[in-house]
């Protein structure tokens, strides 16, 4: 599943301390970039966003009918403007810096309560599994949107084969960690390795699926490769990518940026317009390519009718 790159980039430079715990001020920092990027992604036409990826990787796939009939957007948005920490702290940093990585051979160890624990390799878990093409709103917290035809499969269904007990009330998940291998972690940006969670009923919900392509190809290093978790009505955030842990529990996970944050970055992370960062509103967004327009933000990025039922009765307000 690699897609092998040459290793001409270096690794990315550390960011200063008092810009670590600022999103905001990430995206400021590199405004600059985002603006001359903005450009280039303005000049491209609906026809561009159609394009296939130019890789010729293609994994076996059929269309899944919980799509979005929204355009995606181009294979070149999509593997250039990410944000995975990991391989730095820019949007334009991981692309560059994730050339060197190598996603396989790629094992994930499953723990905690469970019947069937142990270390599966990443080719174990995808026998027998049939793959979707699932194109799916994306909404990162910073305030960008993009359309992002996603190849992947349903959480539930590896859920299902590691049979958890009836103490598995969560499900967290690890990214990988190697700090001589993902240059980001080598920063203090965040309490590493990444970790992330979702409630169970959350976790085996029919949208929830892991990702392992993107444009019915192989997943790109940048985007999360190998295996990537994929919640389209929550923030980006929550979506961890390169997992090689995945543990039932009975009590809620700390996330990542919870840990970091827990004033700005909640658990469970839905999109909610009426819910306002600290430092910025969340009530519009920015569909890329253009970073001027905005669009009227939807409760649960649009989804609201597959999803708003799991969490009745509970206040969204407070648990953000």
């Amino acid at each position: 599943m690699l897609i092998k790159r040459p290793a001409d980039i270096s690794s990315s430079e550390i960011t200063e301390k008092s810009i670590y715990f600022s999103r905001r001020k990430f995206i400021q920092a590199v405004a600059g970039t985002a603006l001359a990027t903005a450009g280039s992604l303005a000049a491209e036409t609906d026809v561009h966003a159609q394009q296939p990826a130019p890789h010729g990787r293609k994994l076996a796939t059929r269309p899944s009918p919980l799509s979005t009939t929204e355009a995606p957007n181009s294979w070149s948005h999509i593997t250039t403007y990410n944000n995975f920490y990991e391989f730095g702290t820019s949007l334009h940093e991981p692309a560059a810096n994730a050339r060197d990585f190598k996603p396989e051979p790629w094992t994930i160890t499953v723990e905690g309560e469970c019947a069937r624990k142990g270390t599966l390799d990443l080719e174990d878990v995808l026998r027998g599994e049939t793959l979707e093409d699932r194109i799916y709103r994306h909404r990162c917290v910073e305030g960008w949107s993009m359309v992002i035809p996603w190849v992947g499969f349903p959480l539930a269904s590896l859920i299902k084969k590691c049979e958890p007990t009836s103490r598995a009330n969560f499900v967290s998940m690890t990214t990988f960690y190697d700090p001589m291998r993902m240059p980001g972690q080598r920063a203090p940006v965040l309490t590493w390795p990444y970790v992330e969670g979702l409630r169970m009923n959350e976790a085996m919900h029919p949208l929830t699926i892991l990702a392992v392509g993107l444009y019915g190809e192989v997943l790109p290093n940048q985007n999360g490769a190998p295996l990537r978790l994929v919640v389209p009505w929550k923030y980006g955030f929550k979506s961890i990518k390169s997992i090689v842990k995945i543990a039932f529990v009975e009590k809620e996970p700390i996330n990542s940026w919870k840990r970091v944050a827990s004033n700005e970055y909640g658990f469970y992370a839905n999109v909610n317009p009426a819910v306002d960062h600290p430092r910025w509103s969340q009530a519009t967004e920015r569909r890329l390519p253009s970073l001027y327009k905005t669009m009227k933000t939807l409760p649960f990025n649009g989804y609201g009718e597959q999803v708003a039922g799991l969490y009745g009765g509970m206040d969204l307000r407070k648990f953000y």
